[in-house]
């Protein structure tokens, strides 16, 4: 019997679900990560890969252990050894034991053959091609209605009148897109989320400042690999912008480079013109136009021993210097705790807030006579 599971990224498993069972698999859901989940991983793979590569393991072995049989992940490109991951993953899970079968998924736009391939293998039902489109259609708009609703918390988490509204809220709402088949079923079920999530009583005058996060996909997409560092921050009084999302991520590998993908690399060409794999560019780049649009600091995330964010991480004090943006990195690991990672942060709010209440005060002796 075949059974399919994926890694775990936030919330985007209700859409993956969606689509392989559409397809005609049986689909086992991967678990949230977990302290369980991380301790599993860390026993079976290197001490000194990278986080991701870690939690993936664990995920993968309590997803065999309730049945699966095929895992479906990405691969990579570029000197990123994250592209290996898949086959050291399916390599150590045949040392333990497990006769499991891996479907690497590459980016489209360069392995355009080896990606319909794929979806072939993952096609049981023997859904035409017409078919397929449909189904896959559909999962993008559910992921693009997710994806939506998260964005809305980061804007209104900070601004809510009772801490923790905005999460239950949240919470909620997932289900009814999550329960969404047909994509006019999305389209309204997300329609209604951001209706409700509006609803959250806020405070409009409240001093809100205003963070971008970079750094490595899985760490910013998964909050049990960030400690729900975005929930923390937003109960700080901070909104947030992440700089990558599902959506735009699978935009710019599977057809073309976006125009904001192609901002990105533009904006980080003075300090890091050549791909070093990863994101680690992107998070240089991200970094000066968060700058550029008058953020009041950025968050870099990065998993321990993470080649790329290393190098942009020796990169950021000058990005910081000459566009004058505090920058906080935080490098992630199975040791990584939460009250700690909270401490900094609040010293971190304060320090932006402090700045900003003095740039304000600054502006104030500026204006002209009556103007208060």
């Amino acid at each position: 019997m075949r059974k399919v599971t994926f890694p775990h990224m936030g919330e985007s498993y209700r859409t993956f679900k969606m689509l392989l069972n559409d397809l005609g698999n049986e689909v086992i859901l991967p678990p949230r990560p977990s302290r369980k989940t991380l301790n599993m991983g860390v026993q079976y793979t290197p001490e000194f890969a990278c986080f991701p590569l870690k939690i993936l393991m664990g995920t993968y072995l309590e997803a065999i252990e309730k049945g699966a049989n095929i895992l479906v992940t990405s691969g990579g490109v570029g000197p990123c050894r994250a592209g290996l991951y898949a086959d050291l993953h399916k390599k150590i899970l045949h040392d333990l034991g497990y006769p499991i079968e891996m479907i690497i998924f590459e980016p489209p736009r360069l392995y355009p053959i080896s990606f319909i391939r794929n979806v072939y293998k993952l096609n049981p039902g023997r859904l035409s091609i017409k078919a397929i489109i449909g189904r896959i259609k559909k999962a993008w708009r559910k992921l693009q209605a997710l994806d939506n609703a998260e964005k809305a918390t980061h804007v209104i988490r900070p601004r809510e009148l009772k801490k923790g509204t905005t999460t239950r809220k949240y919470k909620q709402v997932l289900e009814w897109i999550d329960s969404a088949y047909n994509t006019n079923d999305i389209i309204e079920a997300e329609a209604a989320a951001l209706e409700e999530l509006h609803k959250v009583p806020q405070d409009p005058n409240r001093l809100v400042i205003k963070v971008g996060i970079v750094g490595e996909i899985y760490v910013l997409l998964e909050p049990a690999a960030n400690l729900e560092i975005e929930e923390t921050l937003g109960n700080l009084g901070i909104e947030v912008e992440r700089s990558i999302f599902l959506t735009g991520w699978t935009r710019d590998n599977t057809w073309k480079e976006t125009v904001e993908g192609t901002t990105v690399k533009d904006a980080a060409k003075h300090y890091l013109p050549e791909l070093i794999g990863g994101h680690g560019r992107d998070s240089i780049g991200n970094t000066i136009l968060y700058s550029k649009r008058g953020f009041d600091g950025v968050i870099q995330l990065a998993p321990f021993t993470c080649i790329p964010e290393i190098v942009a991480r020796t990169i950021l004090p000058a990005v910081s210097r000459d566009y004058n943006i505090p920058v906080l990195t935080f490098f992630l690991d199975e040791q990584t705790g939460k009250a700690g990672m909270n401490t900094r942060l609040e010293a971190f709010a304060d320090l932006m807030k402090r700045k900003k209440l003095k740039k304000q005060d600054k502006s104030k002796l500026w204006l002209p006579s009556g103007a208060l």
